[in-house]
């Protein structure tokens, strides 16, 4: 009996653990510098949207609405541009939105918006709910454009 309620403990710090909100990436140096501008830059309303608290709270995540529209700023490369990567594609879908190009990734329950060409990678995550779901870019590539350089930007 004891056993199962170990057990049971456990699952339910697990979950608890998972649920809490976006993961926070670990950026370190100018990467860390510049995500930690972005954090400041970025707009109160997200597609209508009231920006919102993340648990734990960093300045590297970010989120508006319910379901949550989330953004994670120094996050690893996607292996889609990762040359060796088995899912390496040099021909994967990009969008460019006001001056920032975003890798296009279809997910299950929505899309993930990866920047292709800045000097930290900047993520964003649309659920289903906000079709189409490149709208909230309109309102986040402006403060990504100003606070996060391009690779090849001074």
């Amino acid at each position: 009996m004891s056993a199962l309620l170990a057990l049971l403990a456990t699952a339910s710090c697990s979950f608890t653990g998972d649920s809490a909100g976006p993961a926070v990436p670990s950026p370190s140096g100018r990467a860390a510098k510049v995500c930690r501008a972005l954090h400041d830059a970025l707009p109160k309303r997200v597609d209508g949207r009231r920006s919102g608290a993340t648990e734990p709270e960093s300045d590297y995540t970010a989120v508006w609405g319910d379901p949550a529209i989330e953004l994670r700023c120094g996050v690893a490369k996607p292996a889609k541009l990762t040359p060796g990567n088995e899912e390496y594609n040099p021909t994967s879908d990009a969008a460019e939105v006001n001056g920032v190009s975003w890798l296009t990734e279809q997910r299950e329950g929505g899309y993930r918006f990866t920047t292709t060409d800045r000097v930290a990678y900047v993520e964003v995550t649309v659920p289903d709910d906000y079709a189409p779901e490149v709208n909230p870019l309109t309102d986040l590539s402006g403060a990504v454009k100003r606070a996060v350089p391009k690779r090849n930007e001074g």
